[in-house]
């Protein structure tokens, strides 16, 4: 169950977000084989001052359609992680015109005791999930 968490510059509209959307949970479903409705995306819009993303030395160049995903996920390995970035990239690139330089993603690994899904419980540890 990843939570996705997105940080984009505002000014998309509102269809434009949704295809993104869209086109993020493609990429969960494929790399990370969840169920359909297995769907959690939260995004933050930012004054274009408010996000400061230079290259790390890597000669890339950023434009207004950088888009920031943190990715809250158990713990899953570095293959999923690597084959979920190329098909997060690829599916921005396909479905939205976004240049993989405009993509930044981060893993946040927790444990199922991490996640209540409702109701104050722990579903994971309960057996329920």
């Amino acid at each position: 169950m990843p939570l996705l968490q997105f940080d984009v510059i505002q000014g998309r509209s509102e269809s434009e977000m949704q295809t993104l959307l869209d086109a993020a949970h493609r990429a969960v479903l494929t790399a990370f084989e969840v169920p359909q409705r297995d769907r959690y995306q939260i995004v933050h819009e930012n004054k274009r001052y408010q996000m400061v993303f230079e290259d790390t030395g890597l000669g890339l160049q950023r434009s207004d359609n950088l888009v920031m995903v943190r990715v809250f996920t158990s713990p899953r390995s570095d293959e999923q992680k690597q084959f979920f970035m190329a098909e997060l990239a690829r599916e921005f690139k396909q479905s939205c015109g976004i240049e993989g330089s405009d993509l930044m993603i981060s893993f946040i690994t927790n444990g199922k005791g991490d996640w209540s899904f409702g109701n104050g419980v722990a579903q994971y540890m309960t057996g329920e999930l």
